[in-house]
């Protein structure tokens, strides 16, 4: 059955992005890398950011290859990294940073709250052996937004790497890389760019890249061996995929024909600001009620014995949608994600299918 997918990547593709799959390229092919360094290059000019100032790096791998890839290449024996928590993905960055016995402090905060500029200033006047910051700009474990500006502001002021997690925001909402001074941004192909899973993107400042060129304690996911083979004419270390790659590069092309990251930020707001005024119409409440994201939404179940999710996730299903479940870990959600090919008439018609379910599963 051909549905939509309401979450936040994968996520729904044009007919267009698929049909760039349909070419086989070899890749040691000039066509092929050449695409691959337009991809590099506008991947910069998306971020605002000078060829100078930044670099990117294309890493095989869903998104949290990538974040593996920046921790495991970055983060050196003198580091100690404070990783912001509100989540499951700052969660991720913890277990990566234990796995690698990265020196690190938790500092986190409730699944409906942001981290905050003040705490962790109070945390680096306590512990000066701090030398990065870690942190996810969009949680979906929740839909939460979480701000950037003043941690920002503050990792410049007090010199420390600053690393972020931009994985469903990068390309659905303005972020001024530069003006943030974010040294290492990671976001991946099936996310806002809205290409299809298979790699991860990498936005480094190049003087941090270079410092820190000898720390990578893996071979897969070497950044800088990503970085510098990559830099001489768009070829990657291993076997990339080529498919993977054709798509986000007519996606990239889509993006531009939508109007660029701000109309495509408007339509996603456009969509979510729908769909949760339709949804608490039919009494269903959203888990966050500030710092809401405009990527995907967690709803909480109704009070109504009847609802079972697995019922209600068939039944949309069967409509022509599919969405995901929750990730909250103290409260039953579930989350609908807005972003992709979708519409406010998709947001329409899927909230007349949820409210057929609900007049059925609550009759009586």
């Amino acid at each position: 059955m051909d549905y939509k997918l309401l979450t936040p990547g994968p996520l729904t593709t044009t007919k267009s992005v698929k049909q760039a799959m349909m070419v086989d390229h070899c890749t040691w092919d000039l066509e092929y890398k050449t695409i691959t360094q337009e991809i590099r290059q506008k991947l910069l000019s998306l971020a605002g950011v000078s060829e100078t100032e930044y670099t990117t790096i294309l890493m095989q791998g869903s998104g949290s290859f990538g974040v593996e890839s920046v921790l495991s290449s970055v983060i050196g024996p003198n580091d100690h990294v404070l990783i912001c928590v509100n989540g499951a993905y700052g969660r991720r960055i913890v277990s990566m940073s234990e796995r690698y016995k990265l020196t690190h402090t938790v500092y986190e905060v409730a699944e409906d709250e942001i981290p905050q500029a003040t705490a962790i200033s109070e945390m680096l006047e306590k512990d000066p052996s701090i030398t990065a910051i870690a942190m996810v700009h969009s949680e979906t474990t929740s839909g939460i937004l979480n701000e950037l500006e003043e941690i920002a502001k503050l990792a410049e002021d007090k010199g420390l790497l600053f690393i972020v997690d931009a994985m469903s925001s990068f390309g659905g909402i303005p972020i001024d890389v530069s003006a943030l001074s974010i040294d290492f941004l990671i976001s991946s192909s099936n996310k806002c760019i809205q290409g299809v899973p298979g790699f991860s993107f990498i936005l480094a400042k190049r003087d941090q890249l270079e410092k820190r060129r000898n720390y990578a304690r893996t071979v897969s996911l070497d950044l800088y061996d990503q970085y510098e083979t990559m830099e001489k004419d768009g070829k990657w270390r291993f076997t990339s995929p080529t498919h993977t790659v054709l798509a986000f590069h007519q996606a990239l092309k889509e993006l531009d024909e939508e109007g660029g990251i701000y109309q495509r930020y408007m339509r996603y707001l456009t969509n979510n600001r729908l769909l949760r005024q339709k949804m608490e119409e039919l009494g269903y409440q959203p888990f966050i009620t500030k710092h809401q994201g405009p990527f995907i939404t967690s709803f909480l179940y109704p009070k109504q014995a009847a609802f079972d999710f697995d019922n209600f996730y068939q039944h949309l299903k069967q409509n022509g949608f599919v969405i995901y479940p929750g990730k909250i870990s103290t409260v039953d959600c579930f989350r609908i994600g807005n972003i992709g090919d979708i519409y406010p008439e998709d947001i329409h018609r899927l909230v007349k299918v949820i409210e057929n379910y609900t007049e059925v599963a609550y009759a009586g």
